[in-house]
């Protein structure tokens, strides 16, 4: 099976190689093999328009993520762990697979898990997934582990897609949400008891996603589409921690910032006021006081750099 990525083996002491995965993914202990103080490998990040996504390469013993790591560092976190070249022995809760190039596994960062590789070169991806809205688009399906059948006729299609995001920076929106509808696909298949990922509150984050860059597309018009109220439409995004004009607001901010820093060029040349037309914005003033505010900096300087 070709690989997605290109992996990098660097002897690293055991403590900057360690650094630099928590650095990325967050509190993982890293075991080398006995005798040595040094590991090969690398880390780096990958990010996408929604996703962020770390490339492991290394060879060591094994990474694991115990009570302890998750006490100091509480999982923000839904990993799906791509093994792109290599072999590794997963197990997290009742689920333990020895995954082989091409399998993937779902990793829950607020349950232990434990990656053993016993030396042998090992080249991951890790596709972080923000876990609050994980559960509430799918429920406890994708909670404490899942692996990923790869005689799945889905699994084709969920890889296909993850490649597509990988190497394309265009149609990223496109791209997340057919993934996640993918995803969600095979966890209902999969788990009795699911409730499924068509909740009123996955619809609503689709159609945020599909029309954000429509300025005269609101919360108001977002209740309609869903045949709510704004009342009831608020009690579903308080799961969320936000209200649906803050969601709204925050993933045009996210396209704008994709736009501005180059990471869409088809559409880094318009300049800032036409991308932040294009983004969804129609107050010049309110987009750039909105996006110091997110990102501590200015459209302009994001642009020059």
């Amino acid at each position: 099976m070709q690989a997605l990525t290109v992996p990098v083996y660097r002897p690293l002491p055991v403590e900057i190689l360690q650094g630099e995965i928590r650095n990325v993914c967050g509190a993982f202990d890293l075991e080398p093999m006995r005798g040595t103080g040094l590991v090969a490998g690398d880390v780096s990040l990958r990010r996408m328009e929604y996703f962020d996504a770390a490339v492991v390469a290394l060879d060591a013993r094994y990474v694991q993520r115990g009570v302890r790591s998750i006490r100091q560092d509480p999982g923000e976190h839904l990993f799906l762990l791509v093994q792109d070249e290599g072999h590794c022995s997963v197990t997290q809760g009742d689920q333990s697979l020895e995954l082989a190039p091409g399998d993937m596994f779902l990793v829950d960062s607020v349950e232990p898990s434990s990656f053993v590789y016993e030396g042998r070169r090992s080249n991951q991806i890790s596709v972080h997934m923000p876990r609050d809205e994980m559960l509430h688009r799918f429920g406890q399906s994708c909670m404490g582990g899942v692996a990923i059948d790869r005689h799945d006729p889905l699994w084709v299609a969920m890889r296909a897609v993850l490649t597509k995001m990988l190497t394309s920076l265009d149609v990223q929106v496109q791209l997340r949400e057919a993934f996640l509808c993918l995803m969600g696909a095979y966890l209902q298949a999969g788990r009795t008891g699911s409730r499924g990922y068509e909740t009123l509150l996955s619809r609503a984050l689709a159609l945020i996603d599909r029309h954000r860059e429509d300025p005269g597309f609101g919360p108001r018009e977002l209740a309609t589409r869903l045949n709510v109220s704004e009342r009831m439409l608020q009690r579903h995004f308080q799961a969320l921690g936000e209200s649906p004009g803050h969601r709204l607001l925050n993933r045009r901010l996210e396209l704008a910032h994709a736009r501005l820093s180059g990471r869409l060029p088809e559409q880094a040349k318009e300049g800032v006021a036409g991308i932040a037309y294009d983004s969804g914005f129609n107050d010049l003033s309110y987009f750039y006081r909105e996006f110091r505010k997110r990102y501590g900096t200015t459209p302009g300087a994001v642009a020059r750099h």
